[in-house]
């Protein structure tokens, strides 16, 4: 705690434009309004030293909360979280509740280092226990009979004989005796390896083929499981070379191949191979075989409108045996082109010819490009001035791809089992549009860095692409979501490529990776049975193993509106609703697709009240304790950057757009509404190590200027970026001990990290920082905005989400407008969803 003079609350800083309340308001205390903080502090208390058990009945600890999930035989919240975990028992009680339907899955989600890993059950060459009927895989909640000899489908109720090798009697209690032994009969998450017939298929021939085959046709119609390859493509031309971008990542992935001294440890898979291929305007394969001594010869194909592979010798390597070639090779790359005037780049024939490096075993490819495409597959015409379009019925064009091809490149890496990653670092405008396609159909990744500053950008663009490298990352997956009879998929969200029969294709995906799955009633259910979901992800492991990895969920049947909101799950519905909101980019314009948000807000709410809360006034406002802060996440999402209003770049709309696509529900709330402290408040004893070598972590504050002071530091994070504000009348010693210097003036605008000073608070706070990086797995761009005086602070401003700005209101604002219309809706009958009422309401 540092000593300071009387409270001076801060005016708004400058920010870009919001909208006022239209209308009169009775005053309100900021204080008085529901607090996301509050609730989040609360769940964090009560899981801190508690476990959560996951059987049915229990409250699911937030997203946002630290908690160790103990499995009883329901999947743990971190891989499946329900947005209501009583489910309705019929389609009427669903509609009349307003709460979406939905599971979000996230197959891979890094679990707390305290919980068990999830089991690897292996049933030999006869596979899994299968149901007959739907084909859901044995698990915790199917029964028993004719003594152990047939199963019945907790999902169907149909009973299929037991496999004489999986055979076992039953005790008294209808168990198997082996149940304690066997973990697909007693936990919710299991992985099981898979036989021959589980293996890959190849995908039938394109009809419109990317590229030109030499290789034979397969001789089987499945593909043995190998270990993962990467295909590292990077772009030549004229701009990757003026920006560093080429040099950036010729560097890091050294690094990430070979470590650099005791500080940078390698962390690229021991049993996976590499290819590298450069590209402009035509496309550069280097043989890179351990015999090649000196530089490795390269092959150029200069016709990439007819992409084929030149030669498959020394293409792929292992990176340990070939070292002395891929680090010559790496090192040469940049100053080869340093002289370059290339500035045409072929980057869907890159892709193409990835893939057909990949084809008939699948891996991943990881493409470093500075420029738009204006040549060979799906080449682009270089954008107009979209400015233009803003407000017309051609806007929705922004969000779709201008050329099929590059669907096509998408759909073609999911069917093959490849996924695409991209580092984006353009000088100009890229068409995330078009180009980000096969990334989002493959299950891979975007990463933006425009106008690339390798000074401001690097360390962030080195601990992205760690992360890409070192987390969980399988491929050649399909999976598939089954329900209950009387439940079936309605919609699936998420960076996938969805098949003729609904299952999701992926060529990759990994830990961070998440979908989002709404589902309907389509006949009601017994409300003396519980309702099951079941996630089946059938993957290739990056060691080269087939497995299936199996998430059961078992919910209890309500058929009171009640019941339904006492266990609703706010997170979950905010993960839905978002990517709804973001799916509808290419066809509704941005005021319809706030409207429909505020509409569902609403609806919640009001149906609350109707059917929970009737007996109350029409001037209170009461809110389920479930939805106490949906109106501040509603809000806060039509202030991120692919929905907000005014002038975004198509660019970055569509990048985040993606990202938020495939996003967990944890970093999606952290990005809506982000984590903000007082630095200058930390009391002496947070985020220090005690005697057993605990760290307890502070507690967070509201977003809003409202709550800041001129004298404070405040440190903002959204997932994306981290800033660090600076009030003009902070105090000396406050600077000195945590920035190393005593005047506003002298503190370094370009710093990207905190110093490392022998100080009590700057070891806090890096600890603090330490803490979230080694969870999230990479390290956000760090920023800082001092008052009045630096450009960022209009960033910072706008990430304080309950502040009128980002071309919307303030959260008290936005309240009041819910607020009213449930009370217009409460007191004359009017429908809330009626184009008379709620559409017609000027904001």
């Amino acid at each position: 705690m540092y000593a300071h003079g009387p409270s001076s609350h801060i005016p708004q800083p400058p920010h870009s434009a919001g909208t006022p309340y239209k209308g009169l308001r009775a005053a309100i205390d900021p204080n008085q309004i529901p607090s996301p903080i509050d609730t989040i502090e609360l769940d964090r208390e009560k899981w801190e030293e508690e476990p959560y058990p996951t059987l049915p009945g229990h409250h699911a600890p937030l997203s946002t909360t630290d908690y160790v999930a103990i499995d009883q035989g329901n999947s743990s919240p971190r891989y499946v979280r329900m947005s209501t975990w009583n489910m309705p028992s019929s389609s009427r009680l669903a509609s009349e509740c307003e709460v979406p339907i939905a599971a979000v899955i996230q197959p891979f989600a890094d679990q707390d280092p305290r919980e068990e890993p999830v089991p690897l059950v292996d049933t030999g060459d006869v596979g899994p226990a299968r149901c007959a009927r739907c084909r859901a895989y044995i698990n915790p909640w199917c029964a028993w009979v004719s003594n152990g000899a047939r199963w019945r489908c907790n999902l169907c109720s149909h009973e299929t004989d037991v496999a004489p090798e999986y055979y076992c009697a039953l005790d008294a209690s209808l168990l198997r005796l082996d149940h304690l032994q066997r973990p697909e009969l007693n936990k919710g998450t299991v992985d099981f390896a898979v036989p021959e017939q589980y293996w890959a298929p190849h995908p039938p021939p394109a009809i419109r083929p990317l590229y030109y085959s030499m290789s034979p046709d397969p001789s089987t119609s499945t593909r043995k499981p190998r270990p993962m390859d990467y295909v590292f493509a990077f772009d030549v031309s004229q701009d990757a070379v003026r920006l560093g971008f080429l040099q950036t990542a010729c560097n890091v992935l050294l690094e990430l191949l070979y470590g650099r001294d005791d500080s940078v440890l390698p962390c690229f898979p021991t049993s996976s191979r590499i290819a590298i291929l450069a590209f402009d305007r035509t496309l550069q394969f280097y043989n890179l075989s351990s015999e090649i001594v000196g530089q490795p010869p390269m092959l150029v194909v200069p016709d990439v409108d007819d992409v084929f592979l030149p030669s498959t010798a020394g293409l792929f390597v292992n990176h340990a045996e070939s070292r002395d070639a891929i680090i010559d090779l790496l090192t040469a790359l940049p100053t080869r082109h340093e002289q370059t005037v290339e500035n045409e780049v072929a980057l869907g024939s890159a892709l193409s010819a990835s893939l057909a490096a990949l084809a008939g075993r699948g891996g991943q490819v990881v493409v470093f490009a500075s420029s738009i495409p204006t040549i060979g597959v799906g080449a682009l015409e270089p954008l107009v001035d979209e400015s233009t379009l803003y407000g017309t019925d051609k806007e929705r064009t922004l969000f779709e791809p201008r050329e099929e091809t590059w669907k096509d490149i998408g759909e073609q890496c999911a069917a093959e089992g490849v996924g695409v990653s991209m580092f984006l670092g353009p000088a100009r405008p890229i068409d995330v549009a078009s180009i980000g396609v096969p990334a989002s159909l493959s299950g891979g990744e975007l990463y933006f860095f425009p106008r690339f500053d390798p000074i401001k950008d690097a360390p962030c663009f080195a601990s992205h692409f760690r992360r890409l490298i070192s987390r969980t990352t399988v491929y050649s997956c399909s999976m598939r979501v089954r329900c209950s009879v009387g439940l079936r998929v309605s919609k699936q969200y998420g960076n996938f490529y969805e098949s003729a029969a609904g299952d999701m294709e992926f060529g990759t995906l990994d830990a961070d990776k998440t979908l989002a799955i709404a589902l309907e009633h389509v006949r009601t259910l017994d409300d003396r049975q519980y309702a099951f979901i079941q996630s089946a992800l059938l993957y290739t492991t990056r060691e080269g193993q087939r497995r299936v990895r199996v998430h059961n969920v078992a919910l209890r049947v309500v058929t009171l509106a009640g019941n339904v909101f006492q266990f609703a799950d706010m997170d979950a519905v905010v993960s839905l609703l978002l990517r709804e909101a973001i799916s509808k980019l290419p066809s509704y314009r941005f005021a319809q697709i706030h409207e429909s948000l505020t509409e569902k807000c609403a609806l919640i709410l009001y149906a609350y009240r109707k059917f929970c809360a009737a007996a109350a006034a029409p001037t209170q406002l009461i809110l389920p304790e479930a939805f106490r802060t949906l109106p501040v996440y509603v809000l806060a999402m039509m202030k991120t950057k692919p929905l907000k209003g005014r002038s975004v770049t198509a660019d970055v709309r569509n990048y985040y757009g993606h990202k938020i696509s495939a996003m967990s529900a944890r970093r999606i709330m952290h990005h809506l509404y982000p984590r903000m402290l007082a630095l200058h408040d930390l009391n002496d004893e947070i985020a220090l190590p005690d005697a057993n070598g605990r760290v307890d972590l502070p507690s967070l504050m509201r977003c809003s200027h409202l709550f800041m002071e001129s004298h404070g530091v405040y440190l903002i994070d959204n997932e994306d970026a981290m800033m660090l504000w600076i009030g003009a009348s902070v105090s000396p010693q406050l600077l000195k001990d945590l920035l190393g210097v005593d005047d506003i003036w002298e503190v370094d605008q370009h710093m990207l990290s905190l110093p490392q000073l022998p100080t009590r608070l700057s070891t806090q706070v890096r600890n603090i920082l330490a803490h979230r990086n080694a969870q999230r797995g990479y390290t956000p761009k760090f920023t800082v905005a001092r008052q009045n005086i630096d450009g960022a602070e209009i960033e910072f401003s706008d990430m304080l989400v309950e502040d009128q700005n980002n071309a919307a209101m303030s959260y008290i604002d936005y309240l009041c407008l819910v607020h009213k219309q449930i009370h217009t809706a409460l007191t004359t009958g009017a429908s809330i969803a009626s184009n008379n009422g709620f559409r017609s309401m000027p904001w």
